[in-house]
Order: C-alpha cells, then sequence, then structure tokens
C-alpha cells in the first residue's frame, strides 16, 4: 500500500465566522490543544485522514486583518508566512460578507493558495439574500464553497476543493493583485521591484505585500528591515519618500488609502455578486437582547441562568456520581479483602484509591458544567453576559475588556492570566491579573460539590451558586479598591461584537465537553496521584508501634469477648487508634502546627492540612481529605468520603464548611497560578498576590463563622 501524502491546512476567519465549528467538523476529537511559541494564545491542531491524505489543520486565532496590531494578527500572518501551509482556508460568515472579505483581500496580497469558504450558508439563504459563487471565484482567482460548519454540510466538498487545488491548482485558482488607485499602485510597483532584488532581506515574505507594509507603516516590517544594511536603508529610504508622495498627492495618511483601496475593492466585487441585498438576519438576536442584555432584566436573568446551570450540575451529575462513588468504594474493598495487611496494602487502598477516588467521583458533574458553559458560549449568550458585565465593571472603575480574562477565569486562572495580555496598558493588565484568581475556577468544584453534598444536601446547589456569586462580588470590590488606591487611572472604551444567537449542535457540544474534562481525567493520572502518595507517606509515617499498644490490647480483648457490645467497642478503639496514629505522623504534625491559626475559623486541622497541599492545585483538597479520613480506619474507607466528613464526631459544622469553602474561592488558586502571575506581572506582584488573597480569605471566613456563632448559625 503506498505511503498516505501529507497535507496542511490553516483555517483563518473573523471571531464568530464558524472557524471552530469547521475545525471541529473536520477533525472531531482528534485534537491538541497548546500555546503559539512565544505567546500565550492558544494553538488548535487537528489531524485526521481523507481520501489517501494524512491532513494537519491549524486553527488560526481569530482575526478581522492581519496589520500585526494585536498579538493574535501576529500569530496568524507569521505563521502564513513563515510556515507556508499548503493551503488556506478562509472561513467567511456569509451573512456579513462584506466585514468578512476585508481579511480576504489581505490574503489575497500575502499571496497564499487561497480557499473562500462562505460558512453558515443556510442563515445566509434564509435571509432571502443571492450570490454568484461562480462570479466570485472568477473576481478573486480562489475557489468558492459553501458550507453550514456546526451541521458538518458540505465539509467533504470543502476537502475536495483542497485536494483539488494541491493537485491540480484549480482553473480559476490564481493569485490576483488588489488595486488602491495610480497614486499607490505606481510607487508600489516601484518598490516591490527593488525588494525583488534583494530577496534576502524579505526572505519568505512576498514583495508586493512588504512593500504594501512599508506604505502602511508596518512596524515589524520596519523593524526586520532596518537589520539589513545599507540596501535595506535605502529601501526603506524610498518607503518614506513614497509614503510623502502619497500624502501630498492624496491629501491622506497612505495606511488610509490602502485601507479604502481595499474596501474599494471589496465594493465592487459585492456589486458584481450580490443580485439581492440580505434582510436583516439580527432581527431575532435584536428582539431577544432587548430582554437579555436588558439594563434591569438582564442581570436576574443572568443569574438565574448561572444559578440553573449550578442546580444541574448537583442533580443530573448525581446519579453517574453514585456509580463512580460506588464502584470506588467496591474496589478499595476488594483490594483490602484480597491484600494482605502490609504497608502496600495501604498504599494502594487509603492513599492511591482514596485521594485519587475522592476526586474522580465529581467527573459527571464537572462534564455537566462544562456542558452547560459551552451551551451558553455556542448558543451567542456568554458574550451577552460579557456585555452586561461590562456596564458594571465600567461603573466601578475596571477596563471593559477585562471582564474576557475573568469569563475564562471560571475555566482556569492560568490561561485567564495570559490572556491579559491582551490588554492595552499595563495598568489594566495587572488590576486584572491580581483579580483574575478571585473568579472560582473548575478546579474549585470539586471541593464545592463534596463539602457541599456533605453539609447542605438539596440546597448544595443553591449553595455552589452563591460562591460563584460570592467570588465575582469579590472580584468586583477588590478591584474596585485597587483601581482607586494603587492603579488611578481612568479605565479605556470597550467594544465587543455581539453574535447571532444560534441553536449549538450537539457534536460541538460533547467536542468542547471533552476537551475540558480531559485537562481533568490528565490530573487525576498526574498531580493527584502524586500528592496522593505524597500524602500517604506523610500520614503513615513515622510509624511507633508502641502509640498504639494498648488500644490494640483493649481491641483484642474485646474481639474475644465477641459480643455485639464488644464489636461496637472495637469500632471505637480503632478509630481512636488510627487518629492517635495520624496525629503523631508528619501531616499531623504539620496539622497541630496551623490549628491556631485556622480554629478561629471553625476548622479542623485535618481542614487546615488540606489547605495547604491545596497549593499544589485545588483538587489536592479533596484527595487529602481522602486520604486524612481513610487512613488506618476499616469501617471510615467503607463508607464514602462524604459521609465521613458529615459524622458529628469530626465536629465539623455547616457554617464551618460554609466558612472552608470561601477561603478555598478567596485564597491563591494554585502554585502554576502564582508562576503565571510572577511571569505577567513581576515577582512583587506575585508576593502581593499571595499575602492579600490569604489575608482576605482568613478575614471573610473568620468573619462568617464569628458572626454566623454569634447569631445563633453556628
Amino acid at each position: 500500500m503506498a505511503a498516505a501524502k501529507s497535507l496542511r491546512i490553516a483555517l483563518a476567519g473573523n471571531p464568530n465566522s464558524g472557524k471552530t465549528s469547521i475545525f471541529n467538523s473536520m477533525t472531531g476529537a482528534r485534537q491538541q490543544v497548546g500555546n503559539w511559541p512565544g505567546v500565550t494564545v492558544e494553538k488548535k491542531l487537528g489531524f485526521f485522514t481523507y481520501k489517501g491524505y494524512d491532513i494537519e489543520v491549524v486553527d488560526l486565532p481569530g482575526t478581522y486583518s492581519l496589520t500585526a496590531y494585536s498579538v493574535e494578527e501576529r500569530v496568524a500572518r507569521t505563521y502564513l508566512v513563515e510556515e507556508k501551509p499548503d493551503v488556506v482556508i478562509h472561513v467567511v460568515d456569509a451573512g456579513n460578507i462584506a466585514r468578512n472579505l476585508y481579511l480576504t483581500v489581505q490574503l489575497l496580497e500575502l499571496g497564499v493558495d487561497l480557499i473562500v469558504d462562505l460558512n453558515m450558508w443556510d442563515e445566509f439563504t434564509a435571509c432571502g439574500s443571492e450570490l454568484d459563487c461562480d462570479r466570485l471565484e472568477t473576481l478573486f482567482g480562489s475557489p468558492v464553497v459553501q458550507t453550514v460548519g456546526h451541521r458538518g454540510i458540505g465539509i467533504d466538498d470543502l476537502l475536495d476543493a483542497v485536494i483539488k487545488l494541491v493537485e491540480e491548482r484549480a482553473e480559476q485558482h490564481r493569485h490576483v493583485p488588489i488595486t488602491y488607485g495610480s497614486h499607490v499602485d505606481d510607487v508600489l510597483t516601484e518598490l516591490t521591484g527593488l525588494l525583488e532584488a534583494t530577496p534576502d532581506l524579505i526572505g519568505n515574505y512576498p514583495a508586493r505585500w512588504v512593500a504594501i507594509k512599508l506604505l502602511e507603516g508596518d512596524s515589524e516590517i520596519r523593524k526586520r528591515l532596518s537589520k539589513g544594511g545599507e540596501s535595506a536603508r535605502s529601501i526603506l529610504d524610498e518607503a518614506e519618500r513614497a509614503t510623502r508622495h502619497i500624502g501630498v498627492a492624496t491629501k491622506s495618511d497612505p495606511e488610509k488609502v490602502i485601507s479604502e483601496g481595499r474596501y474599494g475593492y471589496i465594493e465592487g466585487t459585492l456589486k458584481e455578486i450580490l443580485t439581492e441585498e440580505p434582510a436583516d438576519r439580527m432581527e431575532l438576536s435584536r428582539r431577544l437582547d432587548s430582554v437579555f442584555t436588558h439594563r434591569y432584566l438582564g442581570y436576574p436573568i443572568f443569574f438565574a441562568f448561572v444559578w440553573i446551570l449550578f442546580q444541574m450540575t448537583f442533580r443530573i451529575g448525581a446519579i453517574p456520581m453514585g456509580w463512580i462513588d460506588a464502584f470506588v468504594g467496591w474496589l478499595a474493598g476488594t483490594l483490602a479483602a484480597t491484600l494482605p495487611e502490609s504497608q502496600l496494602s495501604s498504599l494502594l487502598v487509603d492513599g492511591v484509591i482514596g485521594g485519587v477516588g475522592s476526586v474522580i467521583v465529581f467527573l459527571p458533574n464537572i462534564m455537566v458544567l462544562f456542558l452547560g458553559i459551552a451551551f451558553l458560549e455556542d448558543s451567542g449568550y456568554m458574550a451577552r453576559a460579557a456585555f452586561l458585565m461590562d456596564r458594571v465593571m465600567h461603573a466601578l472603575g475596571l477596563h471593559g475588556k477585562s471582564f474576557i480574562p475573568l469569563l475564562m477565569g471560571f475555566g482556569c486562572s492560568v490561561p485567564a492570566i495570559m490572556a491579559t495580555r491582551t490588554l492595552e496598558s499595563r495598568r489594566d493588565r495587572t488590576l486584572t491579573t491580581l483579580i483574575v484568581p478571585l473568579m472560582s475556577c473548575s478546579a474549585r468544584l470539586p471541593v464545592y460539590l463534596l463539602i457541599g453534598g456533605a453539609f447542605f444536601a438539596e440546597r448544595a446547589g443553591t449553595v455552589v451558586f452563591v460562591i460563584y456569586v460570592l467570588g465575582i462580588v469579590a472580584a468586583i470590590l477588590i478591584g474596585r479598591l485597587f483601581a482607586s488606591t494603587l492603579f488611578r487611572s481612568a479605565p479605556a472604551p470597550f467594544v465587543m461584537e455581539l453574535p447571532p444567537y444560534r441553536l449549538p449542535t450537539a457534536k460541538g457540544l460533547l467536542i468542547h465537553t471533552w476537551e475540558r474534562s480531559r485537562i481533568y481525567l490528565q490530573k487525576m493520572g498526574g498531580v493527584i496521584l502524586a500528592a496522593s502518595v505524597v500524602l500517604w507517606f506523610l500520614g503513615a509515617y513515622p510509624q511507633n508501634p508502641g502509640l498504639t499498644e494498648s488500644l490494640e490490647h483493649e481491641i483484642a480483648e474485646q474481639r474475644a469477648i465477641g459480643s455485639v457490645a464488644a464489636l461496637e467497642k472495637v469500632s471505637e478503639l480503632e478509630a481512636d487508634a488510627a487518629a492517635l496514629r495520624i496525629e503523631n505522623s508528619y501531616i499531623g504534625k504539620a496539622g497541630q502546627f496551623v490549628e491556631p491559626v485556622i480554629e478561629p475559623l471553625g476548622f479542623r486541622w485535618e481542614m487546615g492540612v488540606s489547605l495547604i497541599t491545596g497549593f499544589v492545585a485545588k483538587e489536592v483538597v479533596v484527595s487529602t481529605l481522602g486520604v486524612l479520613y481513610h487512613t488506618g480506619v476499616e469501617e471510615v474507607s467503607g463508607r464514602s468520603l462524604v459521609e465521613a466528613l458529615r459524622d458529628p464526631a469530626n465536629g465539623i459544622t455547616p457554617l464551618a464548611a460554609f466558612a472552608f469553602m470561601v477561603f478555598v474561592l478567596l485564597y491563591t488558586p494554585c502554585i502554576v497560578t502564582i508562576v503565571a502571575v510572577r511571569r505577567e506581572a513581576g515577582t512583587g506582584w506575585m508576593w502581593f498576590s499571595i499575602a492579600y488573597q490569604l489575608a482576605l480569605a482568613w478575614l471573610v471566613s473568620f468573619g462568617i463563622y464569628q458572626v454566623g456563632t454569634l447569631v445563633g448559625l453556628g
């Protein structure tokens, strides 16, 4: 069998053009997610086989142009020029074709092998529009395909066009030169000739495109040429003369003249291809927005959606959670009964299964939450939520764009902090970085699910909803405090595009849910497993057989008696022996060290230890409690961690449990987040972030517990 040929495709497009739907339809779950080299913008790669080709598809960051003003624009154009994919598919929102074609024109300027994908074709035709695709192919010199990405319609046609372009260089494919008027075209031709005569200066960059960028004043291109010696300096001087000439001849800035030339080309194209103007497809969205983004109704609707989401997280996730919990209990019991009593048995049962099993039972709840968030995102509502919260943030002195990283913080604080690089000023970046960790990331959810399920039963969903709201309120108040003290300056204006409402597809929702859940599962085999083993060791050593000698002697006597009362006494004595052993272990000593600090909050020392280990990752809080409340107690290992925590003998009250959840919400998320803060804001702000979050968590938890106790809630 002949080896498959390889092919690289790049997907380019505006935000909200459906580019991700095309990517998901092509690749399914065969995706890799990381960051582009040197920047924190997400990089998505997909792999699949089609008609004898091993295809790699790269989902470029959504961008409106290739001017390199933003990091997304720089990433997209650097990849297109330096990596030279075999084919570039420009995913165009057919309903907003005039705006989307601006990027198409820039791709034509770049000289890439281009296919124009008119996506959301169903919405375009539903508006009563007619478009001559054959004429568009002729004018642009590129194949044109119609797709409905979120339904997978037209994907095979798109891939067939890719293969035909690669194999046959489709007849209609040619690199169309864009004209900008005689004043620009004349100097552009001259400048292009100079650049073509010195190919070493421009490398892989097309000469005409470099000439355009020089006339536009592109800083990156000018910087690149400035390192090229005498010949480069003469070209830069010529570009300066050409710029002045255009300014004098047109009474306008060359960048503006070129931009107007592009829009003129687009307008002329649309007159040729559109035989009927599209109806307003945003009409329905505007009607919905009159309710969902209403200045008064919008906020209670938003919080109602969030409340419903958390109710679903508990109620729907409770059934499979029970199955997993039962399986973990069965596995622990089977291993304990099968393996001879030894340190290895204790490690496997109490360490690995007790730690990892305590966290993995919450996977169904996590998946339900991610599914709900994916639905809100894909439907277009999440953009409305950002719009609503932007008003609040501006009123409190925060930058409107900061809500995007804060919104990402509900997933994970690390990429959310990295996303602050898209903010223009250092003031905005640092301020947003400091408050992002207050947004409750998904890693904290297992703690809320555990404690909420143990102490609040049917009200657990509402309690978790309150915790998330507290995080939002804390972020707003702390942001306002810092903005008026440490970072005094006015916030910049914020403009955000609101896409039309759409009904998400099952495939898209499942892919988004799996992408996020996979990260959670990876932690099970990585940091959670390692932490559980370390915690088991700290709880099992140092061993002191003489410590419980008298208790073990009494246990043996009671077993010999054999009565029901004697066996109940045995259970009590075994629990006392286990408690004595763990209190004198390394982890017990650590707990006793922090106990004076956490006692005013109503926390037991085990809870204090879990908060310390939670600096590694918040899921480790749950695995720590799992290890501590299972180690060495045979009866406890036969029941769930929820039942163990709820046991009145442990002395944890619902008020203390709520204060514990608030502490987990407000203190530093994890070590990786701390590193991200240092990288984005500096070492000084990193230590400030740790200090203020610990102080805030302690003070708020102290206030909740002490005031609650005074009014009789304890």
